[in-house]
């Protein structure tokens, strides 16, 4: 099977993870850090504003089910680009809106879908695009958090299917 990966951050990554689980096609989502200096950070590193890392979603997606323009349609839907360091009552860099590419087409799909985007938006809309550095899966306890919790503490829109 021939996969690829997405990486965005919007927000609280449990809900973010939770959200595009729940698409046909995505394979693996994983919450974690991107987009900082620190190698291995932890949890408590990236809420402490040292690191320079955003919580992310690492989303590992069969192409020939899903394809990247929808993941990307998805990750407008989940949250506000238009607020900076911040989703609902989350408050901080690690919670910027932000799409990491993989590829130099990842790269022109996610611009010009941020241009399609922001026709909807009264406010510019604040979601960094940039190449994707490392990416750091956050410790076990956030994987599939809200499985394992009930699912309830996270400012995400659930993603409507089509």
């Amino acid at each position: 099977m021939n996969t690829e990966t997405a990486t965005f951050a919007a927000g609280c990554f449990w809900g973010v993870e939770a959200a595009f689980r729940q698409i046909p096609g995505v394979l693996d989502a994983v919450s974690g850090y991107t987009g900082g200096h620190t190698e291995h950070p932890s949890y408590r590193q990236v809420c402490g504003h040292g690191t320079g890392h955003a919580e992310a979603v690492e989303v590992t997606f069969d192409p020939q089910r899903v394809s990247y323009e929808q993941l990307l349609s998805a990750f407008w839907q989940i949250h506000d680009p238009t607020q900076r360091n911040r989703q609902g009552p989350d408050v901080g860099d690690q919670y910027r809106t932000a799409i990491f590419t993989h590829s130099p087409e990842q790269q022109r799909a996610a611009i010009a879908s941020r241009d399609r985007e922001q026709a909807k938006h009264s406010r510019p809309i604040v979601t960094q695009i940039v190449e994707a550095p490392r990416f750091w899966p956050a410790e076990e306890y956030h994987q599939r958090y809200f499985e394992k919790n009930g699912g309830a503490a996270c400012h995400v829109v659930p993603v409507i299917s089509e």
